[in-house]
């Protein structure tokens, strides 16, 4: 455990917005977790675990200590049919993508460029065309945070669904996520029914020309953090009856939408605030992406009202054109706990 002597925030989170927090900790293992919610100095602080911030805005100053989960390791193990991985937490997510298709295992490959730690994905069971976290999730180890016992969940048990999972909700706050464990399937079948990679042969593909090919997309579409501050995604694609998607695509009849199992359809959120023409609209130092409207960026030293405004203007502006509120994908953290767009909005 290390106790950083900065307390500035910017580096922990891809907003890179002008916070700070009480205290900073660094964890290399479970116990280090543990002792950090036993210490007594820390007691009665908030807390929070954060892996690279890649899903965070920070909405004030954090009163608390922010945990930084570094926990390392790769391990792997082969059956007749799968590549079994157990995974540290605080390993980097496209770094371990990168390893698994180039040592031969492939079936992340569409999951690429996804900023972030491994330990992170299970919280948002991270999706990118087609293929999901809980497709390859074998099991999630966490610690209970008040006692230091050690669990086990399998994929069942994490309660996976979109951009949601247990670790939001019942565990939220009560454990840490150590490692991640993932099957890989040795008989590899490309996913390539999503637009962008319908391009190619499924006869024929390779993990690594579908891995490229995503991280091309993303490149050209999402702008690099470290340019331009952001958060990824900042609003999820919303979920609606099928009789509203038929009453819009009356009035826009090339409006996206994609069935869902439970009758359900999903539509495309930056499609939505795209034709709301936000694409460059600006708030202080906080503008939507040029090329993703999907994505709010930190253009000039942006300020936090600055996003929050700007936040709001996108969810305004699509439910008056639409109909549809707009739910925010990114994590909104107040100075104690997680909050919302409506309660932080000033």
């Amino acid at each position: 455990m290390k106790v950083l002597q900065d307390r500035s925030l910017a580096p922990f989170h891809t907003f890179g917005l002008d916070v700070k927090a009480r205290e900073i900790v660094i964890a290399e293992t479970a116990q280090d977790l543990v002792s950090i919610w036993q210490d007594e100095s820390y007691r009665d602080m908030p807390k929070l675990i954060l892996g690279q911030g890649s899903n965070m805005l920070f909405c004030e100053d954090f009163a608390g200590v922010v945990v930084l989960n570094r926990i390392a390791g790769i391990e792997v193990e082969e059956t007749a049919e799968d590549f079994l991985l157990h995974v540290g937490a605080g390993e980097d997510w496209h770094q371990l993508v990168t390893k698994t298709v180039e040592e031969g295992m492939p079936g992340l490959e569409n999951l690429a460029l996804i900023p972030g730690c491994v330990g992170s994905s299970p919280i948002q069971n991270i999706g990118a065309y087609g293929v999901e976290l809980k497709d390859v999730c074998a099991y999630v180890d966490t610690v209970e945070l008040t006692t230091g016992k050690a669990h086990r969940l399998s994929t069942q048990e994490c309660q996976f669904g979109y951009r949601d999972s247990i670790f939001k909700h019942e565990l939220k706050n009560s454990h840490a996520i150590t490692a991640v464990g993932m099957r890989l399937p040795k008989v590899w079948k490309p996913v390539i029914s999503y637009g962008p990679l319908a391009q190619f042969d499924p006869t024929t593909v390779t993990a690594a020309e579908i891995l490229q090919a995503v991280c091309d997309i993303r490149q050209a579409k999402l702008p690099d953090p470290k340019v331009l501050g952001n958060a990824g995604s900042f609003f999820k694609n919303p979920v609606v009856e099928s009789h509203v998607v038929e009453h819009l695509l009356a009035h826009y009849p090339a409006m996206p939408h994609y069935p869902q199992s439970n009758g359900m359809e999903k539509l495309a959120a930056g499609w939505l605030i795209d034709q709301c023409q936000l694409k460059g609209h600006q708030i202080g130092g906080a503008r939507v992406h040029d090329q993703q409207a999907l994505v709010l960026v930190n253009y000039h030293h942006a300020q936090i009202d600055d996003v929050l405004h700007l936040a709001q203007f996108v969810v305004d502006s699509v439910k008056e054109k639409f109909g549809i509120e707009l739910e925010h994908e990114v994590r909104f953290m107040a100075g104690a706990k997680e909050t919302k767009l409506a309660e932080v909005v000033r």
